[in-house]
């Protein structure tokens, strides 16, 4: 008996067909759209990002050196990073919050309405609004001699600018900020709220559930790894600002961008140009730290909406 099984396992074996070769992936003619794209990524991304982190260890001779990257380390530029920092942190954390109010309001509206579609389209283009124009925008409404400078000075006989002209200053930069970190945090933000399935707070009630414990034991734990994503994009976001705080703060270096501009283009300081390599490298940790905590979290947040 054991002959016939052995016999009939071998005749199996014998008639089984044999394992079919790995297929040659073939080319797919429609990759050449992605050419375009990498070109633009190579020559506008990573081209530049290759020349600054090496001419932060070429002297002016083009020799290289540890001075630049030892100059990270001056009182100068770890304050500059200390303001970028802070003014980053700030205006990313008020525009979280103010986004995400603003996206718990819209939760009760129709998603195809008038007044979401208004919110989603204002907020699309308010976070790509910067530079000179928003600037500008500032200068003309709280500037010295500005629209709404002049109304409470009129009105109610109180100068805004008494203690100084802060707008020019780091200050000034906060309001700056948050009139496109909202809107940021709005599109970011708001995807993560639609995700909220009615029929968890209906389970919730059911089981003799408030609506306070439905956000405290459903709704937040849901929403903080999206939250906490929104929260280090928008403070990638403000980090690497340039246009609108070389547009409205022209004089002096108090963030990072603006040291790199003043390391550029100083004619008081010579030989030092690059150190601004240096500082973009400094530039790049900060913000790909923060990309990774985003990618980090966005991968956890994908578990929830399985």
């Amino acid at each position: 008996m054991t002959t016939a099984v052995l016999a009939e396992g071998a005749s199996t074996v014998a008639s089984a067909p044999p394992p079919s070769a790995p297929r040659r992936r073939r080319f797919d003619p429609a990759a050449l759209g992605l050419v375009p794209f990498a070109a633009y990524v190579l020559s506008l991304l990573f081209l530049p990002t290759a020349i600054a982190i090496g001419t932060g260890f070429l002297d002016s001779d083009g020799a290289l050196t540890l001075d630049n990257i030892a100059g990270l380390l001056e009182p100068t530029i770890l304050r500059t990073f200390g303001n970028s920092i802070w003014l980053s942190a700030l205006t990313a954390i008020v525009g979280a919050v103010l986004g995400a109010l603003a996206c718990y309001a819209m939760l009760g509206l129709p998603e195809g309405g008038r007044t979401r579609t208004t919110v989603d389209a204002a907020a699309s283009v308010l976070a790509q609004f910067g530079g000179v124009m928003l600037a500008f925008a500032f200068i003309a409404t709280l500037g010295a001699q500005g629209l709404i400078t002049r109304l409470i000075l009129d009105l109610a006989g109180v100068d805004i600018h008494a203690g100084g002209n802060w707008l020019y200053a780091l200050p000034g930069l906060v309001p700056t900020y948050l009139f496109f970190q909202v809107p940021l945090m709005v599109i970011t933000f708001m995807p993560a709220m639609n995700a909220l399935q009615p029929a968890w707070a209906e389970a919730n009630l059911t089981l003799g559930g408030t609506r306070f414990g439905f956000w405290r034991w459903i709704g937040i734990p849901v929403l903080s790894p999206a939250f906490l994503a929104s929260l280090l994009l928008l403070f990638a976001n403000a980090f690497s600002s340039y246009a609108t705080a070389a547009a409205l703060a022209s004089q002096g270096a108090q963030i990072v961008p603006l040291q790199i501009r003043a390391a550029l283009t100083s004619e008081t300081v010579l030989g030092r140009e690059n150190l601004a390599g240096a500082l973009a490298l400094g530039m790049i940790a900060v913000v790909s730290a923060c990309m990774w905590g985003y990618s980090a979290i966005q991968r956890r947040a994908a578990r929830w909406r399985r």
